[in-house]
């Protein structure tokens, strides 16, 4: 059978042959731009899932600023600080923290890398590869 194939393929001529590579290759470019699209997506995803976080810890530290705010204030003024200290006080305070989630929030999504790195490499490779071909 091996010298069935071997006769087969001695029988296409050079015209078929660049035929059939350029075909391999216009599937291999569809491909990798599919995988690039789904390398794209997840990292999409992630970013989307921590934007998501940094502004979930910007609304909980907003809202639990203003919840606790009145209660501090009138905690503090009850033990004879002065109205305008409690409430500056406070507002530090949940300042500090508020910061402290919208940072680290920051932190994640600086970490997210945007360019499809694999599938560069992937396109580099099967450039190096035809041009291997083509000698």
């Amino acid at each position: 059978m091996p010298d069935l194939r071997m006769a087969v393929r001695e029988d296409r001529s050079l015209g078929e042959l660049l035929g059939e590579l350029a075909q391999d290759l216009s599937l291999l470019m569809r491909q990798e731009v599919q995988l690039a699209k789904a390398e794209m997506t997840v990292k999409l995803t992630r970013a989307t899932h921590d934007l998501v976080s940094v502004g979930a810890g910007a609304l909980v530290a907003w809202i639990a600023g203003l919840a606790f705010t009145a209660f501090l204030i009138l905690g503090l003024t009850a033990l004879g600080v002065a109205g305008w200290l409690s409430a500056l006080i406070v507002a530090v305070v949940f300042g500090i923290a508020g910061y402290g989630m919208l940072r680290r929030g920051l932190a994640d999504l600086k970490r997210v890398e945007p360019a499809p790195r694999r599938t560069v490499a992937t396109l580099r490779d099967d450039v190096q590869w035809a041009k291997e071909q083509r000698s």
